[in-house]
């Protein structure tokens, strides 16, 4: 009886996993943690894939996603990697800067008062 061992994997180099960094982190948590506050939002996930990083936002745990924040590194010399997008896929607002681009999540905290 032989034993046949199965030959190295050579497929290259793992490829790297984009993620939100600290500081990103911080200043998408600050603006989630005011949306949840109001009563707007309640659940949160984070996918971090091969070519993008989304940070979903729920206002019920079981629903698809209100915004999607991304951060797509491979568009940082166009139009920018950050993008907030809709829950019908458009995309909400594109550009370089993080606190730019969630200013259109803090426009939904302002209301009129009755």
């Amino acid at each position: 009886m032989n034993i046949v061992t199965p030959p190295a994997f050579s497929g290259g180099p793992v490829p790297e996993q984009i993620a939100f960094d600290r500081r990103e982190l911080g200043v998408i948590l600050a603006v989630y943690g005011r949306m949840v506050a109001a009563g707007e939002w309640r659940d949160y996930g984070i996918s971090c894939l091969r070519e993008v990083a989304v940070f979903s936002i729920f206002r019920r745990t079981a629903e698809h996603p209100l915004y999607r924040i991304e951060k797509r590194p491979r568009l940082r010399s166009r139009q920018g990697m950050y993008a907030v997008i809709g829950m019908d896929g458009q995309i909400l607002k594109r550009g370089h800067d993080l606190k730019t681009v969630l200013r259109i999540l803090e426009k939904k905290l302002i209301r009129p008062v009755d």
